[in-house]
């Protein structure tokens, strides 16, 4: 709880100075990087979590990796996050920026899981039932099949689950039956 506290508040300082500075897409988009490469790179993370690396060595490692491809304000904010011994919390402050940054921007994380492909007119009648609930958010949808549903969809909005599969169907007749 702790460190998802601290991850939140370098999150928000990255943000507002991004902002101040006008790149906060940019910074984002670095975020995003430093976020995908932690989640893919085990390696980086061991080296992240390992204390008998000290903080001149991991900024060596940093700027080898990033200089010339992350804005000069990500990179030492990256730095300045291991000179204070705070880099284990690395992966956490770059996905909380990008939430933030979301969140600043008005942009909506959908994830539409169906058990086949849909087509273009049942997904933009879904799309149009969540952008009435949620007005002037900008949609970002992610598209999955998942063929235990049986049937329907799942519609998945941060921490909102719209389940109309076959299988949750099913599911709530067979407790009804049974009570």
């Amino acid at each position: 709880m702790k460190g998802t506290i601290i991850a939140k508040r370098y999150a928000k300082s990255l943000l507002d100075l991004s902002l101040e500075n006008n790149n906060s897409e940019k910074v984002n988009n670095d975020m995003v990087q430093l976020s995908e490469i932690c989640a893919d790179s085990a390696d980086l993370v061991s080296v992240l979590n390992n204390p008998t690396i000290n903080a001149v060595k991991k900024t060596q490692v940093f700027t080898a990796l990033f200089e010339g491809k992350m804005e000069k304000e990500s990179l030492g904010f990256i730095n300045l996050i291991t000179e204070n011994s705070r880099e284990t919390l690395l992966p956490a402050i770059a996905q909380t920026f990008i939430k933030l940054f979301k969140q600043h921007n008005n942009v909506l994380d959908v994830e539409l899981i169906s058990t086949v492909v849909l087509d273009e007119a049942t997904k933009s009648k879904i799309l149009d039932k969540v952008k009435s609930n949620y007005e002037g958010a900008t949609i970002q949808l992610t598209e999955s099949i998942d063929e235990s549903i049986l049937g329907g969809f799942i519609v998945k909005i941060g921490d909102m689950q719209i389940d109309s599969s076959v299988a949750s169907q099913l599911s709530n007749l067979k407790n009804v039956l049974l009570n």
